[in-house]
């Protein structure tokens, strides 16, 4: 009788789907069978909740199946999915990259019993990352490259740094061939991703930065016409980044920007490097150079000892900065991080002021789709009657296009948070 293949469940960032990927493969070519693996987000509290709630679910649905839980909120606090009786295994981030551990989950049903319900080491010690296990991932369309991994900042509310580690790199000469063969796959579209991106580099020899990365790639990999990045924080940017904003037509004209809020002395109680005008600064800069850009941003609202003018800082920020496509974090306590011990703001408070950035962000959606109607973009197709311009503005089409390609289309009007092509 032939035993149900591995399933993955991936929650949070497009890291943690980018090794899930890398999971996948491991556990095929081990021979895993009839196991449940839920591969963890730790950023919120509500986050670790739907982890939960996910084991729980997944345990009625397959009562024979064995759970393995990982990922950052696996990392840390095992001791929580451990004392879930659903749960049969808890891996860290480190453990989850191994051949060997899925070689252990193959040996049967057994097996779970033989071990620690928990194998999880320090993420500390891990010096290297394990970008070099796929060749990234994604729609038909749109591959992710990881190229670095962890994060050595302090962000007073932030727990990803526990969870993933000192920040690694990926060498420029393992991600120059990935997306060599990614290019030859037919892929017209890489993304860089990694939790500190702008950190890349750092640990390897002689030091090189993002910039000095993405030039190379754009140098050695002609033929990969369109190159995006994930979330930079921009008090890292490099001259090398600025210049190849600002010359390079294959570098995409959409940045996303770690933000987190827009008054002083917030970012300074969160640990953050940069000052509300060195925000502005950068996306004017930015903006100077390649004048079609786009910003995105992650703000937290409510974040402990936040006052509602210091609140209104940071909502102006989103006209300020010319800031587009929004993520709005209500602010959720971590235990263990230096936030969850400050004064807290009230949770009606806090669901008011999400809201009210959230409207501002959307307000900026309808200015920048109003203003695009009337323009010709080059769309990378994501589905038949999908696909996203340069900017990561979505465009609807009323025919079928080829999924993947890179079609030219006019604008002809917009609605539902989308434009429409003519």
């Amino acid at each position: 009788m032939d035993r149900p293949a591995p399933r993955f469940t991936t929650l949070g960032c497009r890291l943690n789907a980018y090794e899930t990927e890398a999971m996948k493969e491991l556990a095929r070519t081990a021979g895993v069978e009839n196991v449940q693996v839920v591969n963890t987000c730790a950023v919120t509290a509500e986050a670790v909740r739907k982890a939960r709630q996910e084991v729980r679910r997944l345990r009625r649905e397959n009562p024979t199946a064995r759970i393995v839980v990982t990922g950052c909120a696996a990392q840390t606090d095992p001791g929580r999915f451990a004392e879930m009786e659903e749960v049969d295994l808890v891996i860290g981030n480190t453990e989850k990259m191994r051949a060997e551990t899925w070689a252990g989950l193959a040996g049967g049903p057994d097996f779970v019993g033989e071990t620690e319900k928990v194998q999880v080491d320090d993420i500390m010690s891990v010096t290297e990352t394990a970008g070099h296990l796929i060749d990234g991932f994604g729609t038909r369309s749109r591959a992710y490259v990881q190229i670095q991994n962890g994060c050595d900042h302090r962000c007073t509310f932030c727990i990803i740094p526990f969870g993933r580690g000192n920040s690694r790199s990926v060498p420029a000469g393992v991600v120059v061939e990935q997306i060599g063969r990614l290019v030859g796959r037919g892929y017209n579209e890489v993304v860089l991703t990694g939790v500190d991106l702008t950190s890349w580099g750092a640990d390897l020899p002689g030091a090189p930065r993002l910039g000095d990365l993405v030039r190379r790639i754009l140098r050695l990999v002609p033929a990969l016409p369109r190159l995006r990045l994930s979330s930079i924080d921009s008090i890292e940017a490099d001259d090398a980044l600025m210049h190849a904003i600002a010359e390079e037509e294959r570098l995409m004209p959409h940045l996303h920007l770690s933000l987190q809020a827009g008054d002083d002395l917030i970012l300074k109680r969160m640990k953050r490097r940069h000052s509300r005008a060195d925000a502005v600064a950068f996306c004017h800069e930015v903006r100077r150079l390649r004048p079609d850009i786009t910003f995105g941003a992650d703000i937290i609202a409510g974040f402990p000892t936040e006052t509602e003018a210091m609140f209104e800082n940071s909502l102006r920020l989103v006209e300020d900065c010319g800031l587009t496509w929004l993520h709005v974090f209500p602010y959720s306590a971590r235990p263990g991080t230096p936030a969850a011990r400050m004064p807290k703001v009230d949770g009606n408070a806090i669901k008011d002021r999400a809201a009210r950035l959230r409207a501002a962000g959307t307000a900026r959606v309808q200015r920048h789709l109003a203003d695009q109607v009337g323009r010709t973009h080059r769309v990378l197709m994501e589905s038949p009657r999908m696909g996203r311009t340069e900017q990561f503005t979505e465009v609807d089409f009323a025919t079928d296009r080829p999924v993947g390609g890179i079609v030219t289309a006019t604008m002809a009007g917009h609605g539902e948070g989308r434009l429409k092509a003519g």
